[in-house]
């Protein structure tokens, strides 16, 4: 009889479901039912979804939708447990003590790992304070309480295994938990993580855009079925894993997975070219006017200045690479011009005051060290300001959502004729090149060429 071993995963957002779960679901399809999910939530807002997958088994309709408009539909069969939530987390505390759970993944977003433009872990934080004292907010929190049930119970090792888009997201995260247990004096916990659980870096890859009703109403003319948690994605799909899972692992390369010594190169490249670029035309989209990312990225201004940033200052600073750059640059180009896909700017957008630091920032640095100015490069803070200050007089069409946006210190900071000045001078978004006199004046010239050439006539 085969053993049965558990993949808990920390997020019940649509990401996962579209992407790992899927993966896991492709074994069970080729008859390898040894892995399963059990599936949780860190907080409530995850509840109607959760109650809605345990009235479907676990089960829920996955729809994918190519450039050209074909769309397949299947249902996901992985998450055979469903964690209830409350505010103690027990139902995530007593799967992830078991230990027939070998691995623990999770998605929290990029902004979920509080950390600093130097990448530790920022103790100011409200919710990390209010985790260091007992609650569980965080990923940290969270863990925390997990894995000393998990000790209490045996201390069967485990894999942690981040799958955000976060660069060094496995050592990121390792680096950040280690340090909240060292805030919190709990070093005899710190030293059992360090013996007993892997981090293995990972990149991963799906636009997986939230699920809109007509999901669910295609859902129902296509297979018949009445999906309350349906869920959509593009056709394209890919994961890249370091391997080292301490504990087992499901045979993941049998279903496409790439499992590598080291993720880096994907990483870069996809931070760079897909991450920083989907944010790019969200903001450029939002200011113009539009609602999607593919509208947006059909502009030929915005599409344009994606290819240069991708062009004259990405590619140079990732080569050499494993990866055909320029392909993926035309690849992703493509993915984000999709129409079926209809991703909001509004998603995309999202976490402006970490992706600034984490996707950006190092493409400039890196131009500058090489003594080439990053004009291109600079359109994308120059972007982010303009959106800001869209935000900070409500002329925004949606709410912005940011992990560590404090609204009104952020308020005062865009307030004034200094106002770009001051957002410039952000050691936590532009790390030394917030002292930069040159950088400061190139990203100003940017900030004039977008509103004289794209914003005109000025939207509202």
């Amino acid at each position: 009889m085969t053993t049965k071993s558990v993949w808990m995963h920390i997020g019940a957002g649509s990401f996962h479901r579209a992407h790992q779960a899927w993966y896991l679901h492709q074994l069970r399809q080729q008859g390898d039912d040894s892995w399963s999910i059990a599936l949780g939530n860190i907080r409530g807002d995850a509840v109607a979804l959760l109650n809605q997958l345990q009235t479907q088994n676990g089960e829920y309709v996955l729809e994918t939708v190519t450039p050209e408009g074909e769309r397949a539909y299947e249902t996901i069969t992985s998450l055979r447990t469903i964690l209830p939530w409350d505010a103690e987390i027990s139902a995530l505390v007593a799967q992830g003590a078991s230990a027939e759970t070998k691995v623990i993944g999770f998605t929290v977003t990029e902004a979920g790992y509080y950390l600093t433009p130097a990448h530790e872990l920022d103790l100011s934080q409200a919710d990390i304070q209010a985790d260091l004292h007992g609650e569980a907010r965080t990923i940290y929190g969270a863990l925390t309480r997990i894995l000393r049930q998990r000790v209490a119970s045996g201390g069967a090792p485990v894999t942690l295994l981040n799958c955000d888009n976060l660069r060094h997201n496995g050592e990121r995260f390792r680096h950040g938990m280690l340090a909240f247990l060292a805030a919190q004096g709990d070093s005899a916990l710190a030293s059992w993580v360090r013996d007993n659980t892997t981090s293995p870096n990972t990149m991963v890859d799906r636009i997986t855009p939230r699920p809109t009703p007509d999901v669910a109403e295609r859902v129902k003319a296509a297979t018949g079925k009445d999906d309350g948690a349906a869920v959509m994605a593009e056709s394209f799909i890919q994961w890249v894993i370091e391997d080292d899972f301490i504990a087992g692992r499901p045979a993941l390369e049998k279903v496409g997975v790439e499992l590598v010594a080291s993720v880096l190169p994907w990483e870069e490249a996809k931070i760079r070219i897909l991450n920083a670029t989907h944010a790019a035309i969200a903001w450029a989209g939002t200011l113009t006017g539009h609602d999607y990312i593919d509208d947006s990225t059909r502009q030929p201004a915005i599409y344009q200045l994606a290819y240069d940033y991708i062009t004259q200052d990405v590619i140079p600073s990732l080569s050499p690479s494993p990866l055909d750059l320029a392909d993926y640059r035309d690849v992703v180009l493509a993915r984000f011009s999709n129409p079926y896909i209809k991703d909001t700017n509004q998603r995309v957008g999202a976490d402006g005051l970490s992706k600034i630091p984490g996707m950006v920032t190092p493409t400039l640095r890196e131009c500058y060290q090489r003594g080439a100015e990053p004009t291109a490069t600079a359109v994308l803070p120059a972007l982010f300001y303009l959106f800001l200050q869209r935000w900070a007089s409500n002329q925004l069409p949606y709410a912005y959502q940011d992990g560590v946006l404090n609204a009104d210190a952020l308020r005062q900071q865009l307030a004034g004729e200094d106002a770009l000045q001051r957002f410039l001078s952000d050691r936590a978004l532009f790390a030394e090149l917030a002292d930069d006199r040159a950088f400061h004046a190139l990203v100003t010239r940017s900030v004039d060429a977008i509103e004289q050439q794209l914003l005109q006539p000025a939207t509202v």
